[in-house]
C-alpha cells in the first residue's frame, strides 16, 4: 500500500467514524418515530401534547396546557411558523420528544425520540472498501442562469423544488457523463443519484454526493467513496427528493454506502 493509498483510506475511514457518529444522534433521523401531515383544522396526533394544524401560509402549534418549548423559548399561546417550502424544518420541544415541523409542499410533523427503536439497533453503515480509483477528477459547467429543478420524492405525489447552478462533467472507462449538480454549503454542490447497484447492494432510490467548491479552471473531484445514503434508506419516516432526470448512472459505482442494515 502507498503512502497515498494509506492517506486516503485514513481520511474515509475518519469521515465514515464521523459520519456515524452524526447518524447516531438521538434526536437525528434514525430517533424518528412518526410522520404526520397536518390538517386545516387544530387537532392532537396520537400521544404528542397540544394542537398542531397549517393554512396555506403557514404551521400553527396551540399547547392547549402542555409544556412546549420553540427555539428555547416556551410557547406560551398559539404560534405561527412560516418555512421555506423544500428547506430546513424547525423543531418544539415537547417533553423527552423532538417534533420537527417541515414544508414539504404542505406542512408535516415528525417525532424523533432518542428511545426510536432503529436508533436503539444502530450498528452502523455498511459499505463499499474504499478504492481512490473512484475519486474521479471532473469538471464544473455553469449554466448561464441557475436554474430550479423540479423532482420527485420517495413519498408518492410530493415533490421538491432545488436550483441548480450547472453540471458536472467526468469520464468513466472511457465514456463521458454529466450529473446535474444542486447548490450545497461553502459554495459547493450536492449531487443525488442512481446507478447499475441501486435496488441491489445499495438504496434503489437515490445517494447523495457532496461535492467542494471548483477551483479556478472548474475544476472539482467526485469521491464516489463518500456516496451517502439519504434518510430514507433508514426510515419510512423521511420524504426524500428523487435523482433528476440524466443522474442515473448505467455503470455500478460499487463504492460509499450500501442497503443499509435496517432494509436488509
Amino acid at each position: 500500500m502507498t503512502a497515498s493509498t494509506r492517506d486516503f483510506t485514513q481520511a474515509w475511514q475518519d469521515w465514515k467514524l464521523q459520519r456515524e457518529k452524526e447518524l447516531a444522534d438521538p434526536y437525528g433521523w434514525l430517533a424518528l418515530v412518526s410522520l404526520d401531515w397536518l390538517e386545516d383544522e387544530p387537532r392532537s396526533y396520537g400521544n404528542l401534547p397540544g394542537k398542531w394544524w397549517q393554512d396555506e401560509e403557514a404551521a400553527y402549534v396551540d399547547p392547549d396546557g402542555a409544556d412546549l418549548e420553540h427555539e428555547g423559548e416556551k410557547i406560551t399561546g398559539v404560534q405561527r411558523i412560516e418555512l421555506v417550502n423544500s428547506g430546513a424544518g424547525t423543531r418544539v420541544r415537547a417533553g423527552a420528544v423532538e417534533v420537527e415541523i417541515a414544508r414539504r409542499s404542505g406542512y408535516l410533523i415528525r417525532v424523533h425520540d432518542p428511545e426510536a427503536p432503529v436508533l436503539a439497533g444502530f450498528r452502523g453503515v455498511p459499505a463499499y472498501e474504499p478504492d481512490e480509483s473512484w475519486a474521479v477528477e471532473a469538471r464544473f459547467e455553469a449554466f448561464e442562469e441557475p436554474r430550479p429543478v423540479t423532482v420527485g420524492a420517495v413519498v408518492e405525489g410530493l415533490s421538491h423544488v432545488y436550483t441548480a447552478p450547472g453540471k458536472v462533467r467526468f469520464t468513466h472507462n472511457g465514456a463521458e457523463y454529466t450529473l446535474t449538480a444542486f447548490n450545497g454549503r461553502e459554495g459547493g454542490f450536492t449531487i443525488l443519484f442512481t446507478d447499475a447497484t441501486s435496488g441491489v447492494t445499495t438504496y434503489a432510490a437515490n445517494r447523495s454526493l457532496s461535492v467542494g467548491k471548483p477551483d479556478e479552471y472548474g475544476r472539482v473531484t467526485v469521491d464516489f467513496t463518500r456516496a451517502r445514503n439519504l434518510p430514507c434508506a433508514f426510515t419510512d419516516f423521511a420524504t426524500c427528493p428523487l435523482p433528476p432526470e440524466g443522474n442515473r448512472l448505467p455503470f455500478a459505482v460499487e463504492a460509499g454506502e450500501k442497503l443499509p442494515y435496517e432494509r436488509q
